[in-house]
């Protein structure tokens, strides 16, 4: 299989459910857009609704609780037909789920779960976060092969499902390495400019030649992880290995340019597998699996990370 049908695969829309062209409004609760994957779910999250000609309702919650139960009961007022919701953080959402029960509006959470009664809500899309730290925290195993290694952590949002998750799995990797050591372990909130400013104070702490490697939430952060480490004079990919996740289109130019060393995909594609389950549901009550899991592929230099970055531009990341 070759790059482009490997990506199309993954990435792609999925075909409506055979038989069901019922007129659908569906409420969409987005975190934001402080990340290039996150600007990429919203993409192909608009572009599925479009293709089964869904109305969707839109509300961009600017990484505030706050203003995503504010949107979902806007969009109970409404009469929405389902609510997808890409959750800020985990916990605080049992009243308002329960609001959408009551009101017989169906829920399903797109990337991130939340620590609610499991009936309150359809179905949970999304990948498998702590798999998804135990390979970045196994390839760096592999890597160092038994060397010392001292590694900072630049965590995502604080009480997010993917923050604690993938450093759950990471850590699950490394435990019983000695070896390997997480010497500093800070929140960069999952952006960029904040990335950044939390590696200069780790290379300030610690020093450049005192830190081995690198493990990132997700790859806007180690983006600006790679120019903190440039400033300092340092070589990212070289004297300090770098990993990360989602696997967006900087992070597979930073592979190809050697500035990065892995990155584990993380899908935008999670409407495709929502919308089925809804369009399903919505037509005769068919009841999804309560978790529906996406796929996560490791990438590291070895790859075409050119090819990948130019195909994955193309489709709109």
């Amino acid at each position: 299989m070759n790059i482009k049908t490997t990506l199309l695969a993954g990435v792609v829309a999925l075909a409506p459910v055979a038989g069901f062209a019922a007129d659908l409004t569906i409420g969409f609760s987005q975190i934001g857009s402080e990340s290039g994957w996150r600007a990429a779910e919203t993409t192909v999250t608009k572009q599925q609704a479009e293709e089964r000609g869904i109305d969707l309702k839109f509300a961009d919650a600017q990484q505030k609780q706050e203003n995503q139960i504010k949107a979902i009961r806007s969009f109970i007022a409404q009469g929405v037909d389902g609510i997808l919701i890409a959750p800020v953080v985990a916990t605080g959402w049992d009243e308002v789920l329960e609001e959408a029960k009551d009101a017989d509006i169906p829920v399903v959470l797109l990337d991130r779960t939340v620590d609610a009664p499991e009936d309150l809500y359809l179905t949970a899309v999304t990948s498998d976060l702590v798999h998804e730290g135990n390979v970045a925290g196994q390839w760096l195993v592999d890597e160092v092969a038994g060397a010392d290694c001292r590694i900072v952590e630049l965590q995502g949002t604080t009480g997010s499902s993917p923050a604690i998750d993938r450093k759950t799995g990471f850590e699950q990797a490394i435990k019983g390495h000695d070896n390997l050591e997480i010497v500093r372990s800070q929140t960069g909130d999952f952006t960029r400019s904040q990335g950044k400013v939390v590696m200069e104070s780790f290379l300030k702490a610690e020093g450049g030649a005192n830190i081995c490697a690198l493990y990132a939430h997700n790859d806007d952060m180690a983006v600006g992880a790679i120019q903190a480490i440039k400033e300092a004079g340092l070589k990212p990919g070289t004297d300090i290995k770098i990993v990360s996740i989602d696997a967006v289109p900087d992070a597979h130019l930073a592979l190809a340019n050697g500035e990065m060393n892995a990155t584990i995909e993380l899908t935008p594609n999670m409407a495709g597998p929502a919308l089925d389950a809804m369009e399903a549901y919505l037509a005769d009550g068919t009841m999804p699996a309560k978790w529906i899991q996406t796929e996560s592929k490791l990438y590291t230099a070895k790859d075409d990370n050119q090819a990948v970055y130019e195909m994955k531009k193309d489709l709109g990341y």
